[in-house]
């Protein structure tokens, strides 16, 4: 027999649509914030581009919602973005289910990502960890291992202070709802890769 969900109130077409209006109406502030830190998301980019182009590697992790937008800009850096230019070394550690679940079984889900770091990490790479609360245990424990194996940390997260941003070496913090910065998370790993793009050139430039 199938059973269907009955409404705890009435919704009219009115209510839904100021529902609406104001979940759409809070991404504003949080991309106000984010067009704030600009100078900083320009830096990342800045050295990004010299750590990726001497070799060096970008690990991303998240969960949720954040995991799709890591390995959403693994994409963008392994194929491209917005031109032809050669690949870079990005990986979503998140992607890997068989590491993940193994790793989270026998040594719990808090060093799902920890352990991958001190896997793949060498000094000079660089760990970007997405967090719209900026409380998650696993996170934060990743921000540690990248300390030990001599990487940079940065997170982007939601409202501060929380203990993501202040495990971090460097980190955007943006105020506003979970729904609304999981969306404005979209937009600031667009503009890294942007700024990323501007920096390292394309095909036809490194050819001549």
């Amino acid at each position: 027999m199938t059973m269907h969900a009955t409404p705890t109130r009435s919704v009219t077409l009115e209510w839904a649509a100021r529902a609406v209006s104001a979940h759409v109406g809070g991404v504003g502030a949080v991309l106000a914030a984010l067009d704030a830190e600009a100078p900083r998301l320009a830096a990342w980019a800045i050295h990004l581009a010299a750590q990726l182009e001497a070799g060096g590697r970008l690990l991303i992790a998240g969960n949720g919602g954040s995991a799709a937008e890591a390995q959403h800009l693994s994409a963008e850096f392994v194929g491209r973005f917005g031109h032809d230019r050669r690949p870079y070394a990005a990986i979503a550690l998140n992607c890997d289910s068989s590491a993940v679940t193994a790793i989270g079984n026998d040594y719990g889900f808090d060093e799902v990502f920890a352990r991958q770091v001190r896997a793949h990490a060498h000094p000079g790479d660089i760990v970007l960890l997405l967090s719209t609360s900026g409380a998650s245990a696993n996170l934060v424990t990743a921000a540690r291992a990248a300390a030990e194996c001599g990487a940079t940390s940065w997170a982007i997260t939601g409202p501060a202070p929380n203990p993501l941003a202040s495990t971090c070496d460097d980190a955007i913090t943006l105020p506003g709802s979970s729904p609304n910065v999981q969306e404005v998370e979209l937009v600031a790993v667009h503009a890294l890769c942007v700024a990323f793009d501007a920096l390292v050139g394309t095909e036809e430039d490194v050819e001549r």
